[in-house]
């Protein structure tokens, strides 16, 4: 279990190295008054500091070190 868990660390910190975040656009009412509806598209920023993958990185390094070796 712990080195299926490490390799998962692994290949996520790898991603958020590579992808250091992501957007989308959310659909929001600004208006609503009665039979009116305005509605505004937004775009949302989703990111994530590069060490917080550097530290997935090495925990999944250190996990998949220290798991003891099935024969």
């Amino acid at each position: 279990m712990q080195k299926i868990f490490g390799i998962l660390l692994l290949g996520i910190g790898i991603i958020m190295l590579i992808w250091t975040g992501f957007s989308f656009t959310k659909r929001e009412k600004v208006v609503d008054a009665g039979p009116v509806h305005i509605s505004a598209d937004k775009q949302k920023n989703v990111n994530w500091p590069p060490y917080a993958g550097g530290f997935l990185v090495l925990g999944g390094v250190v996990l998949l070190a220290t798991s003891k070796r099935r024969l």
